[in-house]
């Protein structure tokens, strides 16, 4: 028995889950780099919530096109990698079609992969010409071009490649156990591959095995090159998406997040008992930084909702500020975010496990004040995202580090908060004036 092929395809597995686990304890690593964040509280529907959103892809279906099309290549990618256990199995311990024992099962099985890799093909297919001929809008916007169109392309011929590498592989195993050839035993159900094998009609036993190993391998090395590129890629949200929806904010989306600094300075102006004179010399604790101007002060949910991004778009497509020609895009913030966060990875990589000052942060160097100031704050885009990132949240940190840490506010907001300070009221009209209005 020759066992090279069994030991190659085990040093391969190694190595291939290896670079897997390294990446994600580097994933795991630049996401707590973020500031800690509570989310103990409601445990019960933040478990609906995955289960809804992420596992039910309850939120996909706004758009029924999209979102019927987006459910199949879902269910073929899950489903679909029940097969993958058998290959792994299959090339350990050189066995073929090892679950083969099920009987009638395996038949419903691999029949039922087939049809889901059919409907796969054809749903990539109508991705990429509302990608590439289409042109649907949310996919021209200025932010995905470069590396972020040539990802969104990449993945879906790595799907409709593997796909018809399965099925290749199952038209030539179909044609073999017709011929009666060992070890191909009469197993399965083909419903789609046995009208390919008809090409292959004619082909001799020794050509059809070729076939049959060639597209396993391929097929297995695609799938193993398809988990390690996750990491580079914006489909890494198959795996976030999970984590994701469970961590979001529970909280109603109308209500946002209280800044504890702030709201200890506040205690303390209020408390009677506290030196107003006091000062902070000898206090080996700084002041504490309000808002944020890179990601070390954003939340670890934050930065996690950064990785999870798919640039769908959808959030752009739903902003007003976007579609009335302002600068700002939500998934551009997220992009941004997730860009400044890899550059800080590698960053620590090169000084072995430090970061080194850069000069460089979120704010300013990737995002501009014009982006966050033409946010209107009306959640849209948490609203229309697929999987609960919230890129309102990230925006309303900067611009929070932009009036208290800076004083960078716009100056109609200056005016606004003056107004407020003197007249009791956003207006500018003394409080003496404020009942004029009723004098006729």
């Amino acid at each position: 028995m020759n066992l090279l092929p069994n030991i190659v395809f085990c040093l391969l597995l190694i190595i291939s889950i290896g670079f897997f686990t390294m990446n994600v304890r580097k994933l795991i690593r630049n996401i707590r780099l973020g500031r800690s964040e509570d989310t103990s509280d409601n445990r019960a529907k933040r478990w609906k919530n995955m289960f809804r959103i992420a596992l039910g892809q309850g939120k996909m279906t706004v758009r029924p096109i999209a979102g019927i099309l987006h459910i199949l290549v879902y269910l073929g990618f899950i489903i679909i990698n029940i097969e993958v256990i058998e290959i792994i199995l299959d090339g350990i311990f050189g066995t073929h079609r090892l679950f083969a024992f099920l009987g009638g099962f395996y038949d419903i099985l691999i029949g039922s992969f087939e049809i889901l890799a059919f409907l796969v093909i054809t749903s990539v297919t109508i991705f990429w010409i509302r990608r590439n001929i289409l042109k649907i809008s949310r996919f021209q916007k200025k932010e995905l071009k470069n590396w972020a169109k040539k990802d969104g392309n990449i993945i879906l011929y790595i799907e409709i490649i593997l796909m018809f590498l399965f099925l290749t592989m199952n038209a030539a195993d179909f044609r073999l156990q017709q011929l009666g050839v060992e070890p191909y035993i009469q197993a399965g159900s083909f419903p789609v591959s046995k009208w390919i094998s008809q090409l292959m009609y004619n082909f001799p036993a020794s050509t059809l095995i070729i076939i049959e190993r060639i597209c396993w391998w391929l097929h297995i090395i695609g799938i193993l090159f398809f988990l390690n590129y996750l990491y580079y890629s914006k489909h890494l949200h198959i795996v976030l998406a999970f984590p994701n929806t469970f961590f979001a904010s529970t909280r109603p989306q109308g209500a946002l997040k209280v800044n504890e600094a702030v709201l200890k300075e506040v205690k303390l102006m209020l408390d009677p008992n506290v030196d107003p004179f006091a000062t902070t010399e000898g206090n080996s604790n700084p002041p504490e930084k309000f808002g944020a101007s890179d990601v070390f002060d954003l939340t670890w949910v934050q930065l996690l909702n950064a990785y999870t991004c798919t640039e769908c778009g959808r959030c752009t497509d739903e902003c007003p500020a976007n579609l009335t020609g302002k600068k700002l895009s939500p998934r551009n913030i997220m992009m941004k975010t997730r860009d400044r966060l890899e550059e800080v990875s590698k960053n620590i990589d090169f000084n072995k496990g430090t970061f080194k000052e850069d000069n460089k942060q979120l704010l300013n160097d990737y995002i501009t004040p014009e982006e966050l100031w033409a946010c209107t704050s009306c959640n849209a885009c948490v609203e229309a995202c697929p999987i609960s990132i919230n890129p309102l949240s990230i925006i309303m940190d900067m611009r929070q580090y932009l009036v208290m840490e800076q004083s960078a506010a716009p100056k109609e907001l200056n005016n606004m908060m003056s107004n407020i300070e003197n007249n009791g009221a956003p207006w500018a009209y003394s409080r003496s004036d404020r009942m004029n209005w009723a004098q006729e």
